[in-house]
């Protein structure tokens, strides 16, 4: 290990969202730990997504930023004094190493804000963010987002195991309640569907779920956010009285909780996927314009159905006119319905 690293005692991880990637960082957080066991570990987390964090036995405090408001010259006022705050706060921390796994302008600065005597983050990163870092180490674009950021851990000395990975890949969650009120409203046997992604071109249409829901044999439970709402109702209409919707009813502990009881779960590329995928419960997950090896479910027991076409991935940055989507759109029910039932049997 790099001397830089002897007698580390406070350590800051910047990755205020999205949730998918927090799920990702989860491996990172515990290969930090494993090998700076005495140390203090703070993270930088976006307001909304701080309730998956909270008293995480791992973590010693959280600093929530509201980022989404920070965009909004209505709330400049506002946010320049918040992110004064910050400055001041971290500051005041005296932290020996700052890691940003986010590589944006705005997480660059906060690793600035730091003050830490070592900068962490990748060679990759955009907006400038490596402008802020005193160590950029080389995070490949074409391995997961799990092993990319344990390319960190790795140059910190965390021990490795065949092949240089990381020996043990563990998902260390924070404490939530196994048996939340709202299992009693589900049947004994299920299976999730996450019918929402964040980039609308990310989405399998919400019709197709709802004809898919409906030809299978297990019940199925829809789960969105509250703002999505509308997306999960498409669903369930087209389900043929075969879906649960559960959209804006959970929490993100309880969220957990709802899919480790899953038979399976089939989704977009979404944040509750990679939930799912550290829990062992198998995924089928849609993906269209966007680089399974990158984002897809981490694990062999996973599956993802995608059109192989030699437009993608594009990740959904360049027009799609010429072909109108055709990667999620010539997706058929009766192809998902085919690969879940040569892996799962006939639900």
């Amino acid at each position: 290990m790099n001397s830089m690293f002897d007698n580390i005692k406070k350590i800051l991880i910047i990755k205020p969202s999205a949730l998918g990637d927090i799920v990702h960082s989860l491996p990172f957080l515990s290969a930090i730990k494993n090998k700076f066991p005495n140390a203090k570990i703070d993270w930088v987390v976006a307001h909304g997504l701080h309730t998956f964090l909270e008293d995480h036995p791992l973590i010693d405090n959280l600093w929530v930023i509201k980022k989404d408001q920070w965009k909004k010259l209505v709330n400049l006022n506002q946010s320049l004094k918040e992110i004064n705050i910050l400055r001041k706060g971290l500051k005041t921390e005296h932290y020996d190493v700052s890691i940003d796994l986010s590589g944006l302008l705005r997480s660059g600065i906060i690793s600035w804000f730091s003050k830490a005597s070592v900068k962490l983050g990748f060679k990759e990163s955009d907006e400038g963010s490596p402008f802020f870092y005193t160590h950029k180490i080389h995070g490949s674009m074409n391995i997961h987002a799990i092993d990319r950021y344990l390319e960190i851990a790795k140059f910190m000395g965390c021990a490795t195991g065949e092949f240089g990975k990381i020996s043990k890949i563990d998902y260390p969650f924070a404490p939530y309640d196994h048996q939340p009120e709202i299992l009693k409203e589900l049947p004994k046997k299920y299976l999730v569907m996450s019918p929402s992604a964040g980039k609308p071109a990310n989405r399998w249409q919400a019709e197709k779920y709802g004809r898919l829901a409906g030809r299978l044999n297990l019940p199925t439970v829809i789960i969105a956010s509250a703002a999505e709402s509308d997306i999960a109702q498409e669903v369930v209409n087209h389900s043929n009285g075969n879906a649960i919707n559960l959209a804006g009813r959970t929490g993100l502990k309880e969220l957990i909780a709802v899919i480790e009881k899953a038979s399976c779960f089939v989704c977009n590329d979404t944040g509750p996927m990679h939930i799912a995928a550290a829990l062992d419960i198998p995924v089928f997950a849609v993906f269209g314009p966007a680089n399974p090896i990158r984002t897809g479910p981490y694990g062999t027991i996973h599956t993802v159905i995608q059109k192989n076409y030699d437009c993608s991935p594009c990740y959904a940055q360049q027009p799609c006119s010429k072909y109108d989507f055709r990667c999620m759109n010539e997706l058929g029910v009766d192809d998902v319905l085919k690969i879940i039932n040569e892996k799962m049997g006939v639900l």
